[in-house]
């Protein structure tokens, strides 16, 4: 018996992967940029391809704690003698000679005239007489200066974004300060009277705002400088003004509700005269209904209500146009496949992004269930989850032990 077809879905609805084309190429990266210190540079976008000042390493220097000598005396000896050592920060002093050694630690100066490194577990001391074991070959357990990378040489390029590894390459060539793109200002705003703020008491018919909440979460890991305009109430000039402000403040618009079809509210009517706003039916579940434009000259997104729908939105449209604007490549996210335990409904007619937990069983194969309900109001399904279980816009209802699409969590939902 064939499956039924999803009751929400139309024959007009727009693929995920069609709108997601359609969007970026109507943003542009943004164009300013400012100066700030390393230590504030963590998770932004470099402006500036960057050179080293600097060889790195800066000299020659032991890779690990042993003992520095001439590869050529150890043809010659049954021991070399101990002369001196090498710390880190505390470099020897004298000459390299003929038939001797030094002690050296990882990461000090090696001397000039000596040319390898023998581990200390390869090495026998007596008193001053050391007998070492030859390394392969000359040049063993020594670090080049400029081997990694040479003055004036690149060491990241434009569009990077700084992360930690970043940042110590950064200090390592004693960078202090780096040019980097502005971030993207995102002002957002939750409207209706039903809307609670959190503490306080509700009444019947009210609602705590968790989208507000969840939005500013995205919005932080997504690097951005965000504007928390609080809840509006539902008046058409408090909504004008609302958009009219942030509009006016931040590059891009964002607000949850009031896009959908059977929406009561003045979102829409507002939008509709004060913005070039498109209303769009996505082939997605959770989702669907969303909103794309601009008020004035800065972006507008408006997502689905529901709490799931407006974090899967904004993970699939809305952090990729972030990605832009800052001037990041679009990476493909990473997904694999794994063994679905229990089964799974699904009518054709959607792309589905299911919740689910991934792991790996005793043989160290993937597998995944769903965190349980998958209504796009059941927000714990996100909170319980670690990824996404993507089904195709046709597949229908999945069997126990089927191989599924898996879409790990992103840095923007972990």
């Amino acid at each position: 018996m064939p499956t039924k077809a999803d009751p929400c879905s139309q024959p007009s609805l727009m693929h995920p992967d069609e709108a997601i084309a359609l969007l970026l190429a109507q943003v542009k990266p943004l164009q300013d940029s400012e100066v700030v210190p390393i230590s504030q540079g963590l998770g932004r976008v470099l402006a500036e391809d960057l050179a080293s000042s600097i060889d790195l390493p800066p000299f020659n220097n032991s890779a690990m704690d042993g003992y520095a000598f001439r590869f050529e005396d150890l043809a010659n000896n049954e021991s070399l003698n101990l002369i001196g050592q090498s710390y880190a920060g505390h470099p020897f002093e004298g000459e390299a000679k003929p038939n001797t050694c030094i002690s050296i630690m990882t990461g000090a100066p090696l001397p000039v005239g000596y040319d390898t490194v023998q581990m200390h577990e390869k090495v026998e001391a007596k008193e001053e007489a050391i007998f070492i074991q030859p390394p392969k070959a000359i040049g063993a357990n020594v670090r080049y200066r400029g081997e990694e990378i040479k003055t004036g040489g690149k060491v990241l390029v434009s569009g990077t974004q700084i992360g930690a590894a970043e940042l110590g390459v950064l200090a390592t060539i004693g960078t202090s300060q780096i040019r980097v793109t502005r971030q993207v200002r995102v002002a957002f705003f939750s409207t209706g009277d039903e809307l609670r703020p959190v503490g306080t008491e509700l009444a019947p018919g009210q609602i705590y705002d968790s989208n507000r909440y969840s939005i500013r979460g995205l919005l932080s890991r997504a690097n951005v400088e965000w504007i928390d305009m609080g809840v509006v109430k539902d008046d058409p000039e408090a909504i004008r003004e609302a958009f009219r402000n942030a509009s006016a403040n931040a590059d891009m618009v964002l607000t949850s509700g009031g896009v959908s079809v059977g929406d009561a509210d003045y979102t829409k009517q507002i939008l509709d005269e004060e913005g070039e706003i498109t209303f769009w039916k996505l082939a997605i579940k959770p989702g669907k209904p969303f909103a794309f434009g601009k008020i004035n000259k800065a972006i507008f997104c408006g997502l689905p209500g529901n709490p799931v729908s407006s974090m899967v939105t904004f993970y699939k449209l809305v952090w990729p146009l972030i990605n832009k604007m800052q001037g990041l490549p679009q990476a493909k996210p990473l997904q694999l496949k794994a063994k679905l335990k229990g089964e799974l409904r699904k009518y054709p007619g959607r792309v589905e992004y299911q919740r689910g937990i991934l792991s790996q069983d005793d043989k160290g194969e993937f597998q995944v269930c769903l965190t349980g309900g998958q209504g796009s109001g059941m927000l714990t399904s996100m909170s319980l989850a670690n990824c996404f279980v993507i089904l195709a816009q046709e597949q229908g209802h999945t069997a126990d032990g089927t191989l599924v699409t898996v879409e790990p969590f992103n840095t923007v939902l972990c």
